[in-house]
């Protein structure tokens, strides 16, 4: 495995996917500002150095760690249209829900979770602190070999609506590296929504949102938009992993996956070679069993969270695992994101994540306002009867984002980490988890480590396809071929090839930062001293 060394400091960090966001977090830190000041401001630069996978109309979840070794979440997701029942999606002769246009999209979290995470937790206001993004917005950016790379990979859609041609094309073309365009009316709504984050919900732009979505066929009253905009701070899930308390952040995010999957591999994980064919098949059964869980029995508006993750049922879920691992001694007891962690010098830490579900969301911006729209119910919710995750109004499709925090029984900080990566996010945390806890790696070394994916997950496009265990060759050959011949249909993948971007930063015994950030994508960790 090559990595770089992880970076060292004693005064606050701040890891990101972009250099640019790592360092309007830091600068927020070193004139005074806390760790949800900096993660505030490194997440209003995302929108601009990340915008297919991140922005305004999109998804947010956090979860922070205070000084006193309290812990709280914030959770950023909306509901769809109140006209949006299965019926009327099967009238039109759909037997799924679009994953693009306006019938994919659920009101966005994310100005709402924003909100509240400043209301609690910031000391700075939104205006001095969403205003380096909107200079940039005003400016543009030039693009990266990373929005090229999304623009390629949506440009039938992107260059259907005028918005997203105007902001990420060359006339229509893919652009070139290092082309650079301005978006004035975003930066207008960036400076608004810092003014007055809850005029997303009520007010002129709130109403032509609805109007855009209306006036493409999706039947949203406005009723459901303004219901999405109160989002409190909950208490955080937690669940030990050996040594660890890992905090998460509870439903409709898939946090509790997280947290089952580490109660289904207990103790028995570390004691297997790192990244070998042991280790790899009981993450990916747990895994398995999660999503099998998930699809089973989870909604956002019923109680399978609670079921799953009780005593009697990690048991039998490790009765599951060891009735898949056949002979192994294994003793039975129990698209598209973006994210980043900070830690201050106090010792406060915040995991944040938001997205707008696939590449560029729904491709669907409202006029006049630059935002682009996610398009979380088409990914996240089912047209399949009685299901506990079938389209309904006012019923919030399950999510793939989460975020954790890892402290130690009295509250100290430990760990905080997150990743992007849709159904790959609760796999590859826990995978993250296993090379910090069980294996000693430091944040770098456990972020840039070969990864594994277990397919299909949760999406609604890929339910009924045949299962497999898409591995980085950067695990040995002799390892795969292992797990090959134990029965699993392994599907090799480049080194670095699975998607992603990890972000870590712990803390050293000895009390100062160590931070790592995924070489899969461009981003950075950056301290201060």
């Amino acid at each position: 495995m090559i990595t770089r060394p992880p970076t060292m400091a004693t005064r606050g960090m701040v890891a990101t996917s972009h250099p640019l966001a790592s360092a309007a977090g830091l600068r927020v830190l070193s004139e005074g500002g806390n760790a949800v000041d900096a993660a505030l401001a490194a997440a209003a630069v995302t929108w601009m150095t990340l915008p297919g996978q991140c922005g305004i109309g999109g998804d947010a979840f956090a979860v922070v760690s205070e000084p006193d070794g309290s812990v709280w979440t914030v959770n950023g997701s909306g509901y769809g249209p109140d006209g949006g029942t299965p019926d009327f999606y099967r009238e039109q002769g759909m037997s799924a829900i679009p994953l693009d246009g306006p019938l994919a999209v659920t009101v966005p979290g994310a100005p709402a979770a924003l909100s509240a995470l400043h209301s609690r937790g910031a000391t700075r206001s939104l205006t001095e602190l969403w205003e380096p993004a909107a200079r940039i917005a005003e400016r543009g950016l030039p693009c990266s070999v990373k929005t090229r790379d999304d623009v390629r990979e949506a440009l039938g859609p992107v260059l259907a609506d005028e918005t997203l041609r105007a902001a990420f094309t060359d006339g229509g073309q893919v652009p070139l590296v290092g082309s650079r365009r301005g978006q004035p009316e975003l930066a207008a709504t960036i400076r608004r929504l810092a003014a007055d984050p809850a005029s997303f919900y009520r007010g002129e732009i709130a109403q032509r949102c609805v109007d855009a979505l209306v006036a493409g066929g999706a039947p949203f009253s406005g009723d459901e938009w303004q219901a999405s905009g109160s989002v409190a701070p909950e208490a955080a899930l937690a669940a030990r992993y050996g040594d660890a308390v890992i905090h998460q952040t509870p439903s409709p995010s898939a946090g509790w996956m997280v947290l089952q999957q580490a109660q289904l591999c207990g103790p028995e994980l570390g004691m297997t070679p790192w990244m070998g064919a042991d280790a790899i098949e009981t993450m990916a059964v747990a895994a398995r069993i999660a999503f099998e869980d998930r699809f089973e029995s989870c909604g956002s508006d019923n109680d399978g969270v609670v079921g799953v993750l009780g005593a009697e049922a990690i048991a039998e879920g490790r009765r599951r695992m060891a009735s898949a691992l056949g002979t192994r001694d294994f003793a039975v007891a129990g698209g598209d994101t973006t994210s980043l962690v900070v830690v201050d010098d106090e010792g406060r830490s915040v995991s944040f994540i938001h997205s707008l579900a696939f590449t560029f969301g729904a491709k669907f911006s409202v006029p006049g306002t630059g935002i682009v729209l996610n398009n979380r119910l088409g990914r996240g919710a089912y047209l399949i009867d009685g299901h506990p995750n079938e389209v309904k109004p006012r019923r919030k499709p399950l999510h793939t984002l989460n975020a954790w925090v890892a402290t130690d029984d009295d509250g100290h900080l430990m760990a905080v980490g997150n990743t992007p990566g849709g159904d790959g996010q609760v796999q590859w945390n826990m995978q993250v988890l296993s090379h910090l806890f069980d294996h000693g790696l430091d944040p770098q070394e456990a972020v840039s480590a070969p990864r594994f994916t277990v397919f299909p997950g949760s999406d609604a496009n890929t339910i009924g396809k045949e299962h497999e265990i898409r591995i980085e060759t950067g695990v040995a050959a002799e390892t795969r071929d292992e797990l090959r011949r134990r029965g699993h249909a392994v599907r090799d993948v480049e080194p670095f090839g699975e998607a992603g971007s990890a972000q870590v930063i712990s803390v050293d015994p000895q009390g100062f930062l160590l931070g790592g950030s995924d070489p899969r994508q461009e981003g950075v960790a950056l301290g201060l001293e």
